[in-house]
């Protein structure tokens, strides 16, 4: 393991300084340019199980993984052999394979709610698809989403939310026209009555309902007890469909996904990243009835011509048969426990006010008393100490994700001596703060 007390940057900094009037921000997604944190990012050069290097030489324990679908650790070996075997036949067929029919099977299996599926290419591609046949299947325009609950950049997902359970949907984006978003209301996160009160000023006007059933773009917050199975009832009280999106907890949270875990089935489901071994990948699917709309077996349009990528299936072909291994998700369990539980005691001990916790190989840190329940609490985190906190980490060969709005990961590459190391650092930084 290096050490980076005094990280070397320089090439890094080139290089961004280039990207910089090459790319919009210098980045292909926002996050990646450190705006949230300060300070100069990084710029990778390769990764391997729970660690990443940069190109200055530097090597980082990893809590990002790539957002998610690393769960397997980095370029696992079985990964890339199978792989290496795809590529022989070829990058894209634009046509029907095999491939698809097994991935298929193996999320069919898996998630509680899904009895057809559709591959897309990305994470918003199944959200903005999911909406659309929301929408076909009911004969209805609203929508409710939740305050920080991300969905992908869609138009009508691209939602500030306001003050009040009755507010309409506000661009959040220059470019989104108001009428796009004007059928989009927004919801506190873990407010049940929030919920009702929309039902009720809009009745036979809803669609469905939309969430992340465990935050992970507002930073880490689970649902409270009771919030998810509220959900479920109301929205079959009022004929209006209940949509998970674990395109971030789907085969992370548990095999078969939130729904698995916390025993609530939802109408809809949109999955994503763990199910395409580190590939560009998306998928919705639900009950066969609503999934019968979908073209050509039925009216509702969607389309794209990287769906179901053969080096895609694959890769989430082998991700998937790796998970089903015994005792995975005890392990996920076992040490993101242990480096959710030794920040909190890190940060009890250095006199910061802090609180987070973890489910699974997903976790997150506020630096604020708490408790943190939606996206209002978490913005009374301190993000100012928080950055510093970032910083202190990357100088130590940490890896966090550059934003205290956002989730991060474990996977099972990572080791005891890996959290160890990482509490250790946590602690030499926050007796700095």
């Amino acid at each position: 393991m290096i050490s980076t007390k005094n990280l070397k940057t320089t090439k890094s900094e080139e290089i961004f300084a280039a990207a910089q009037k090459l790319m919009p921000g210098g980045v292909s997604s926002p996050v990646r340019a450190f705006k949230s944190v300060g300070g100069q990012p990084i710029v990778f050069d390769r990764v391997k199980g729970a660690y990443v290097w940069d190109v200055d030489g530097n090597q980082y324990i990893d809590y990002v993984g790539s957002w998610g679908p690393a769960i397997c650790g980095h370029a696992h070996p079985e990964v890339i052999n199978a792989l290496h075997e795809a590529l022989e036949k070829g990058t894209s067929f634009g046509a029907p394979s095999y491939l698809e029919n097994v991935l298929a099977e193996m999320v069919i299996d898996a998630v509680p709610s899904i009895e057809m599926v559709r591959f897309v290419s990305s994470g918003t591609e199944a959200c903005m698809a999911v909406i659309r046949l929301m929408r076909a299947f009911t004969g209805r325009d609203k929508i409710i989403k939740f305050s920080g609950c991300y969905h992908g950049h869609a138009d009508m997902l691209l939602v500030q939310a306001g003050s009040g359970v009755a507010t309409l949907g506000l661009p959040d984006s220059p470019g989104v026209p108001k009428g796009v978003t004007a059928n989009t209301l927004t919801a506190p996160y873990n407010d049940l009555e929030a919920v009702k009160s929309l039902f009720e000023a809009n009745p036979g006007e809803i669609a469905g309902v939309m969430l992340e059933p465990v935050v992970g773009n507002a930073g880490f917050i689970p649902p409270d007890g009771g919030f998810l199975e509220g959900l479920r009832v109301i929205t079959q009280e009022h004929g209006a469909l209940l949509v998970f999106d674990e395109v971030m907890t789907g085969f992370r949270i548990a095999y078969g996904g939130c729904q698995e875990r916390f025993g609530v089935t939802p109408d809809l489901t949109t999955l994503g990243k763990v199910i395409g071994g580190g590939l560009p990948v998306g998928a919705y699917g639900g009950r066969r009835e609503i999934m019968s709309m979908v073209a050509p077996a039925g009216p509702m349009y969607q389309a794209g011509t990287l769906s179901g990528n053969p080096l895609a299936m694959t890769a989430g072909i082998k991700t998937l048969e790796l998970l089903q291994k015994a005792g995975t998700y005890e392990y996920l369990d076992k040490i993101t426990k242990k480096l959710s539980n030794g920040l909190l005691q890190v940060a009890k001990e250095t006199g910061h006010a802090a609180c987070g916790g973890q489910i699974s190989g997903m976790f997150g840190l506020f630096f604020t008393a708490g408790p943190v329940r939606n996206y209002e609490d978490a913005k009374k985190s301190d993000s100012s100490k928080f950055s510093r906190f970032h910083r202190g980490m990357l100088e130590r060969g940490i890896y966090l994700a550059p934003s205290q709005f956002e989730a991060g990961f474990t996977s099972l590459a990572h080791t005891e001596e890996d959290i160890d190391r990482t509490l250790a650092a946590a602690r030499e930084v926050m007796s700095s703060l």
